[in-house]
């Protein structure tokens, strides 16, 4: 059979983060690895009424398939939500997905051919380069800095391509809280960034999984509030980050041309976004007080990453050459550890004591990879988890160095 697959499929291997999570099935592993937000913050009081009431009053709607745009008070209900972040726009420039890896999915059918070119940041998330690589993408990829992305090697790296022929199809970037570095995009980058966009009409896909949830620092705009419409930027958001996970809807935003042809692939290949779900996030956005279940989230999982920050600094001290990021919101942060450390190995030693977290390496695209980092997700174990996790991970890090001197 194998020999019918695909030839890019015949190679893939998936999300490399999904194949890590399957090692973590034992109830009694600490895990820093999955990208969870708490079950403490989702506002079930909500979510229980919208979905009673929806069952209750239109069963013979909410059971059958919705428009594949999306359903009309949910488009409506999040265009008002975007104002407050001096976002707007109109019906046609929004687009509801199921999930925002779902979005991500769209992105790379829409805009890449095998072996295009997109520019990323070296770390970025590893569910973007899994959908890009399902169309066989290939990177201008450049470091990360500490205010955001090296926007002059970006330009470097993009008229390189444009003198060999193959401009880049897309900027891919996640300016807010990044996952899964934790680093924020300063404003000069921002608009440093758009303006490279401009310069060389190449689109710029802002994904915003987690703009809400800043716990110090000045709010910034978004790069597609900077660009006042113009079209040169593409967004991508998710309930799951500020709803919960498990409703599996986002959206994504841009011009109308773009989100057109959104709907065309999203009618092959899922067709509709389930409408209970989609009643759930409206009822979300419009009933229930945004402002008081953001403050307590935000204070939540500012306790969470302060404990963690702390934790950590007593249980890596100076001499294990270790250094960590220190975000300003979002769900994880990311640790750098010697370059004679692999963390693809120590993951596994890992989890024999109980503790996990994600590699650093499933951020790298192929012909990028880094094996001395980390991701670190802080929002959803409990203190006296992150304590002990800590312990575990600071005295694995020791052992494993130790037996590499052996």
């Amino acid at each position: 059979m194998k020999s019918l697959f695909s030839t890019l499929m015949k190679n893939f291997e998936g999300y490399a983060i999904g194949k890590t999570l399957a090692y973590l099935s034992d109830p009694e592993i600490i895990s820093f690895a999955g990208g969870l937000p708490s079950n403490d913050v989702f506002p079930l009081d909500i979510i229980q009424k919208a979905a009673e009431r929806s069952l209750k009053e239109d069963p013979a709607h909410v059971l059958q398939y919705s428009p594949i745009p999306g359903e009309k008070k949910l488009v409506q209900a999040i265009i008002e939500y975007l104002k407050t972040d001096n976002i707007h726009i109109e019906p046609e420039n929004i687009m509801i997905t199921t999930s925002g890896q779902h979005g991500l999915d769209l992105i790379g059918r829409l805009f890449l051919d095998p072996k295009d070119t997109i520019v990323i940041d070296l770390p970025t998330f590893g569910g973007a380069l899994a959908a890009f690589e399902m169309e066989d993408a290939q990177y201008v990829a450049k470091d990360i800095e500490k205010d955001g992305s090296d926007v002059k090697g970006m330009e470097a790296g993009i008229e390189e391509c444009i003198n060999d022929g193959r401009k880049p199809k897309f900027i891919y970037v996640v300016p807010d809280f990044q996952n899964p570095s934790g680093i924020t995009m300063h404003l000069e980058k921002r608009l440093a960034l758009l303006s490279l966009s401009k310069k060389y009409g190449i689109p710029l896909v802002e994904d915003s999984p987690y703009r809400e949830l800043r716990y110090r620092g000045e709010h910034l705009p978004s790069i597609y509030s900077l660009d006042e419409n113009q079209g040169n930027v593409i967004g991508l958001y998710t309930f799951s980050k500020i709803l919960c996970p498990g409703i599996r809807v986002g959206f994504n935003i841009g011009p109308a041309e773009v989100i057109d042809k959104f709907s065309f692939i999203k009618g092959a290949n899922i067709l509709n976004t389930p409408k209970l779900n989609q009643d759930i996030c409206t009822a979300f956005l419009r009933e229930y007080d945004l402002g008081s279940h953001f403050k307590k989230a935000i204070k939540y999982y500012n306790e969470k990453l302060n404990f963690f920050l702390e934790t950590i600094e007593e249980n890596f001290p100076k001499d294990m050459d270790i250094v960590w990021t220190k975000p300003e919101g979002g769900l994880f942060l990311w640790i750098t550890v010697p370059e004679d450390i692999n963390t693809s190995d120590l993951f596994y030693k890992a989890v024999e004591k109980k503790v996990a977290f994600v590699p650093g390496e499933v951020f790298y695209p192929e012909g990028y990879k880094r094996y001395n980092a980390m991701r670190i997700n802080f929002s959803y174990p409990t203190k006296d988890e992150i304590a002990e996790g800590v312990k575990r991970l600071s005295s694995v890090i020791k052992k494993y160095k130790a037996e590499k001197k052996d």
